[in-house]
């Protein structure tokens, strides 16, 4: 299964983070990838292969 996704895309990933929001917005792209969570700005540095295996759906 193919993911569209790009720079400033909002993905909901399988997991909530601790803040209790589910969107996450992505930053930086790569051979890894960087997503700031909407609800309390935290950033994390994932790679891709995890990436793809961790989100859920494209949000916008």
């Amino acid at each position: 299964m193919e993911r569209n996704y790009d720079l400033k895309t909002v993905v909901e990933m399988k997991k909530p983070h601790p803040c209790g929001t589910n969107e996450w917005q992505i930053i930086r792209m790569g051979m890894d990838i960087r997503i700031k969570c909407l609800g309390c700005g935290h950033s994390v540095l994932i790679a891709r292969r995890d990436f793809d295996k961790k989100m859920k759906r494209v949000l916008r």
